[in-house]
């Protein structure tokens, strides 16, 4: 399978791309150009920092490989989480607790970030208020309810209330799941409106967005310049937010981060009836599944299914059937319905599964390694990376201080590693 075919099987080929708005065709850079910041990557990090920056007066560029929002920016399960993706527990293990409040702090902004940009660039994408944590397993039930607790007692964050089995059962119109808990601050939306709409706030702002222009190298200097195959950018600083799809352009910070791909199906229309008796309260749902499944309904009451992932460079050819299984072992009453559209993509995860911040001197700045939590935090990865430039660095190093390891057996022994122990997590799921 071509690189071009399995990027059209994550992007054109999804719901999101069938119902985006405000699709906006960007030239490709055909020439050598200067400005204050070069960004790579128009997902969100990239479009978030181009947008701080530009609001500050900077002149900035942004250049995109494939299409705005292309990578797991458009692509993704649309959830709007609260937080970290690891627990405030874990982080409290790990960090301390003084750490680990900053870090929830960050994260709660992160959330409010994403909500205030929504309303004021008035980008249409089907933002809605809540999400289920669920457990797959009796015994994480009541590990659920004493997060919650955890949240309400240490954090002052009122916003989770505990539900047991019975009440998910009524929610999701099945008994697949025990109890958890909602948190209503969290959400679910279209996540390539969202890009798509932060794209169009950067070009209100004078930013520069090129798409079909990959960046091929990084030459440092008293400005760096960096390459593309018809054209040249030079800047005093570069912010590269590829994420998953870094590829060669960086090795240093490719060893930190791991691309995996993750799977999405949307069914067709259900109805409202059916929409509500296998979705309630209309929530994002997130299962405990170390490959988690996670699901919610769109507003013409499709099922927005991920489940399922691989560790290869390539898609699964099927991958209507590849995820449909994972949803019919949620939900085994849907076998009647059509599965219109599925996609994949590629996220970075990291060891700890912790974003990855950094920078090398005062020219290059990096964030990557979202670990399926993007959304939120690529939102505010790009802030903080503003922020940095600018001069205000102690959120940005509170994150580039997170203790990080690479990926064992460099570039060519880790892809080995990875399937081996994400194999062993997968098996843990199903025993």
């Amino acid at each position: 399978m071509s690189r071009d075919v399995q990027t059209a099987m994550g992007f054109e080929s999804s719901w999101y791309y069938a119902t985006a708005k405000d699709l906006h065709d960007y030239p490709a850079l055909e020439d050598r150009i200067s400005v204050d910041v070069c960004v790579i990557g128009a997902g969100y990090t990239g479009l978030s920092a181009a947008l701080e920056l530009a609001e500050r007066g900077f002149s900035v560029v942004v250049l995109e490989a494939h299409r705005l929002g292309s990578g797991a920016s458009g692509r993704n399960g649309g959830v709007l989480g609260m937080g970290q993706r690891q627990g405030q527990d874990v982080l409290e293990a790990w960090l301390g607790r003084d750490a680990a409040r900053q870090l929830w702090e960050i994260g709660v902004e992160a959330n409010a970030l994403v909500r205030q940009r929504i309303a004021r660039f008035d980008i249409d994408c089907d933002l809605k208020d809540g999400e289920l944590h669920v457990a797959h397993r009796a015994r994480y039930e009541s590990e659920y309810w004493a997060y919650a607790d955890l949240l309400a007692d240490s954090y002052g964050y009122s916003a989770c209330r505990k539900v047991s089995r019975e009440e998910v059962a009524d929610m999701l119109g099945n008994d697949t799941y025990y109890g958890g808990y909602v948190d209503g601050n969290a959400g679910h939306l279209h996540p390539l409106n969202l890009a798509l709409g932060l794209g169009r706030a950067c070009r209100l702002l004078g930013v520069h967005i090129f798409e079909h222009s990959a960046a091929l190298g990084l030459q440092a200097g008293d400005r760096v310049e960096v390459r593309t195959a018809r054209g040249r950018v030079e800047a005093q600083r570069v912010v590269v937010a590829c994420n998953g799809y870094l590829d060669r352009l960086e090795p240093s910070l490719a060893a930190y981060q791991m691309p995996i791909n993750n799977f999405v199906l949307a069914t067709e229309p259900l109805g409202a009836d059916r929409a509500r008796q296998i979705n309630r309260d209309d929530l994002a749902v997130v299962d405990s599944r170390f490959v988690v499944n996670y699901f919610h309904m769109t507003p013409d009451h499709r099922l927005i299914f991920g489940g399922g992932e691989n560790y290869s460079p390539r898609f699964p050819r099927d991958l209507k059937s590849f995820v449909r299984r994972h949803m019919l072992a949620v939900y085994p009453d849907l076998a009647d319905v059509v599965i219109d559209h599925a996609w994949g993509g590629t996220l970075a995860i990291t060891l700890k599964r912790l974003p990855h911040f950094g920078r090398r001197g005062e020219s290059v700045f990096w964030a990557q390694g979202y670990s399926g939590h993007g959304i939120a935090m690529g939102n505010m990865g790009g802030k903080l990376i503003a922020e940095a430039i600018t001069g205000t660095t102690e959120r940005f190093d509170l994150i580039a201080r997170l203790p990080h390891r690479r990926f064992p057996g460099g570039r060519w022994l880790r892809w080995p590693a990875l399937v081996a122990g994400m194999l062993y997590y997968a098996a843990l799921d199903r025993i």
